[in-house]
C-alpha cells in the first residue's frame, strides 16, 4: 500500500521520445538554409537522415546508453591471465551502441559527400547531445582524412575505411575490418602544447617510409582505435606517422597502455598514456613536415569542439526550459515568470549564436572542399581557432546557469545536469587551450592578411543592418590596428571577434528578435555578468518560445 504522503505532483515529465534535430529550430533552419542552393533530392536526403538521426537522440533507448557508457567507464587490461601483454581496454556494451549509431548514420563520413561537412556537423551536434564522450573517436576518425591525403598511397588504403558506415569493435589487422576508428596522439609529458618539444624517436627501416617509434606519449584517448596519428622526432625533424595497433600479419604492435587517465568528465571515453618501444609505423607526409601534416587534422578537430560545446549547450538548454515548462512556483509556471524568462532567453541566445556559427563553419568546408573557394578557405584560417576559444568557453557558465534552472533537482545525478557540466570545460581543453587559440588567431592576423580580409568581409554582409553591430566593428578595427602588447590582449581581441562574428550571422538570419537582444547585450553592452541581465524591454518571451521543444 502506498504511503498516503507519497502523492509526486509539479514535477516535470521525463524528456523521452522527441526529436532533437526537428525540435531545434536554429539547427535545423540552418541547415535548411545552407541546403538552399542543394538540388531537391540532396536537401530531402539530409533531412530524412537527421530526422532519423534525431529521433533516436531523443529516444529512451539513446538516454539509457548513455547513462550506462558513464556509469561503467572503461577498464584497462594490461596483461591476460597467463601474463601475456595484451593492452586492451575493456568498455560497457552500450559505448560500442553508441559508437555504432555514429558510423552508422555517417558521423565520420565527410569528406566525399554532397554536403557533407554540413550534414555530418548537424549530426555530430544531434547525437552528441544523447552522449558526449564516444565522440573523441567520432571525431579524430573523421579528422584523420584530410592528414592520410598528404599521402596518395595511405589515402586509397585507409580513407575507404576510415569513411566507412560500418562499426566492427575489437583489435584485428585493419584489412580485415569493413571499418576502422582512428586516435591521435601529439602531446608529451615534458611539452604538452608545444609539440615541437617532443622527444619521440623516429628511426628509419629499409622499407621505404617505415620506422621503429621509441617514446611517451601523455595523452592517447581512445586507445582501442585501430590506427593513430602520432608525431615523433626523424632524422629530418618531427614528423608525422601511422601507428597501427594490429600488424597485417595479425600481430600485436607495441603499444603499452600505461594507465587510463581519472578525468574529471567525459568518462565513459579512455584516455591513456602510452609507451612506444620500436614501435612500427608508417611516414605521413615529408619528414621534418609533421606539424603541417597534421594540421589539417587538428583544425578539423577543433572544428568539432566547437560542435560538441553548441550541442552541450543546446542539451542543457533543452532541459532547462522543459523544467520551466512543467514547473510551477508561486501559482505560476517557472517559464512565465519574468525573472525566468529572462534567464532562458539569455540561455536560448547563446546556444543559437553558437549553433548558427557552427553551420556556418561546416558550410565554409563544404564550399572549400566541393569548388576549392579561396575565400572561405583563407575565412576557415580565422574563423576556426576563434570560434574554438569563445564558444568552448562560453559552454561552461551556461550549462551551471541551466543546471540552476532545475535547482536541487538539476545538481542530482539523475537529471544528467551534472554530466553535462563535467564534460562542459573538455572542448575547451582538448585540441589547444583557450591561449593557443588565441595566439593561434592572432598568428593568422600577422602572417596572412588574405584571412583577416575574409573574416572583415564575412561580418560586413550585415553592415547597416544594426547599429550596435555597427559600432562594434568600428571599435575591433581599431583594437586590431594598435599592435601596442597585441600579445598580451589576444584573449579580448579574439573575444570581440567572435563576438562580431556571432553578432553578424544573426542579424543575418535569426528572427529579428534574437539579433535585437543578442546585439542589444552582446555588442552593445546592456548586459550584466551573469545569465538573466538582458534589457526588460526586449521581447524575451518570443526568444524563449524560440527555444522551446518544437512540435
Amino acid at each position: 500500500m502506498a504511503a498516503t504522503t507519497h502523492t509526486v505532483s509539479n514535477q516535470a515529465p521525463p524528456l523521452v521520445g522527441h526529436d532533437v534535430y526537428g525540435s531545434d529550430r536554429a539547427l535545423s533552419e540552418g541547415v535548411e538554409r545552407h541546403l538552399a542552393d542543394a538540388a531537391p533530392e540532396l536537401a530531402a536526403e539530409v533531412r530524412e537522415e537527421l530526422t532519423d538521426l534525431g529521433r533516436a537522440a531523443g529516444s529512451r533507448q539513446a538516454q539509457d546508453w548513455g547513462t550506462q557508457a558513464n556509469e561503467n567507464p572503461p577498464k584497462l587490461r594490461t596483461h591476460d591471465r597467463y601474463g601475456n601483454r595484451i593492452d586492451e581496454v575493456e568498455f560497457h556494451p552500450s559505448w560500442h551502441r553508441l559508437l555504432g549509431q555514429a558510423v552508422g548514420s555517417g558521423l565520420t563520413d565527410a569528406w566525399g559527400r554532397p554536403a557533407g561537412h554540413l550534414r555530418r556537423a548537424a549530426g555530430f551536434f544531434v547525437w552528441s547531445q544523447a552522449e558526449a564522450g564516444h565522440g573523441c573517436p567520432v571525431s579524430m576518425t573523421h579528422a584523420a582524412v584530410p592528414a592520410l591525403r598528404t599521402d596518395p598511397e595511405l589515402a586509397a588504403e585507409w580513407e575507404p575505411r576510415l569513411t566507412s558506415h560500418v562499426y566492427e569493435e575489437g583489435l584485428r589487422p585493419a584489412g580485415q575490418k569493413a571499418g576502422v576508428l582512428f586516435g591521435m596522439g601529439m602531446t608529451e609529458k615534458q611539452g604538452g602544447s608545444d609539440v615541437r618539444a617532443n622527444t619521440t624517436t623516429a628511426v628509419a627501416l629499409d622499407a621505404s617510409g617505415e620506422y621503429l617509434l621509441t617514446g611517451h606519449k601523455w595523452f592517447c584517448s581512445a586507445p582501442m582505435c585501430d590506427g593513430f596519428l602520432v608525431l615523433a622526432q626523424a632524422p629530418g625533424g618531427l614528423t608525422c606517422f601511422l601507428v597501427p595497433r594490429v600488424l597485417p600479419d595479425g600481430t600485436r604492435n607495441v603499444f603499452a597502455i600505461q594507465r587510463l587517465k581519472d578525468k574529471l568528465g567525459n568518462r565513459s571515453n579512455a584516455s591513456s598514456e602510452v609507451e612506444f618501444d620500436g614501435t612500427w609505423a608508417r611516414r605521413v607526409g615529408e619528414e621534418g613536415r609533421g606539424v603541417r601534416t597534421i594540421i589539417e587534422m587538428v583544425a578539423a578537430t577543433r572544428l568539432d569542439c566547437v560542435i560538441g560545446s553548441a550541442s552541450l549547450m543546446r542539451q542543457a538548454l533543452t532541459q532547462a526550459a522543459h523544467h520551466a515548462e512543467h514547473r510551477s512556483a508561486f501559482g505560476a509556471p517557472l517559464i512565465d515568470q519574468p525573472l525566468m524568462r529572462n534567464v532562458l532567453a539569455d540561455l536560448a541566445l547563446e546556444s543559437e549564436a553558437a549553433t548558427t556559427l557552427t553551420l556556418r563553419l561546416a558550410a565554409a568546408y563544404d564550399a572549400v572542399q566541393s569548388t576549392g573557394n579561396e575565400q572561405e578557405r583563407a575565412f576557415l584560417r580565422i574563423a576556426v581557432p576563434a570560434a574554438k576559444y569563445w564558444v568552448t568557453k562560453r559552454c561552461t557558465p551556461m550549462v551551471a546557469e541551466a543546471l540552476e534552472c532545475l535547482g536541487g533537482n538539476g545538481y542530482v545525478e539523475e537529471s544528467g545536469m551534472p554530466r553535462l557540466l563535467r564534460e562542459s570545460p573538455l572542448n575547451s581543453i582538448w585540441e589547444g587551450s583557450g591561449n593557443v587559440q588565441a595566439l593561434d588567431v592572432l598568428r593568422a592576423l600577422q602572417r596572412e592578411p588574405q584571412a583577416l580580409n575574409a573574416f572583415l568581409q564575412e561580418v560586413g554582409l550585415a553592415r547597416g543592418a544594426d547599429h550596435r553591430l555597427d559600432s562594434a566593428i568600428k571599435n575591433l578595427l581599431t583594437e586590431l590596428a594598435d599592435l601596442e602588447g597585441i600579445e598580451a590582449r589576444a584573449r579580448r581581441v579574439v573575444e570581440r571577434m567572435a563576438l562580431v562574428l556571432q553578432g553578424s550571422l544573426l542579424v543575418r538570419w535569426a528572427p529579428p528578435e534574437v539579433a535585437d537582444a543578442f546585439c542589444a547585450s552582446r555588442l552593445g553592452g546592456d548586459w550584466g555578468a551573469a545569465f538573466g541581465t538582458l534589457p526588460h524591454t526586449l521581447d524575451l518571451g518570443s526568444v524563449v518560445e524560440r527555444a522551446r521543444i518544437a512540435g
